[in-house]
């Protein structure tokens, strides 16, 4: 069980690193949200 899971994060890291752009957009996206909704 241990050996799949090192798998899939190893597979994810490598994922990240090709779309480290689009992830700093969805991070400022969910921001935005969290400062909107904080204004209310």
């Amino acid at each position: 069980m241990k050996k799949i899971f090192v798998f899939l994060m190893s597979v994810m890291l490598l994922n990240a690193c090709n779309t480290i752009e689009g992830m700093g957009k969805d991070v400022k996206k969910a921001g935005s949200a969290v400062e909107e909704a904080a204004r209310r």
